[in-house]
């Protein structure tokens, strides 16, 4: 995950929280963390990646309800769905 995906995500969360009437805080930050593991068992490799979202202000679970949905609708999100093991950490 790259520049490019955290802003997706970002955009995703903006269009969620503009559905829910609410303005996310200025200091909102996506920190995307990605790793290449090799699966022992037969071989090929794999991404695993963490997403760790800072709404500061925002109701934890409040924030994790954004999340989620912007989650499913972010194209990155989409795009590899299936195919790279995500965790998304409100923080």
């Amino acid at each position: 995950m790259d520049r490019a995906s955290e802003a997706a995500a970002d955009s995703a969360m903006a269009i969620v929280a503009r559905k829910r009437k609410i303005r996310l805080p200025a200091d909102t930050a996506i920190d995307a963390e990605v790793d290449l593991n090799l699966n022992v068992a037969d071989g090929p490799y794999f991404l695993r990646a963490r997403l760790n979202v800072s709404l500061p202000g925002v109701e934890r679970e409040f924030a994790q309800a954004i999340v989620n949905d912007a989650h499913q609708i972010c194209p990155y999100s989409r795009a590899t769905r299936g195919d790279i093991d995500v965790t998304i950490n409100v923080v």
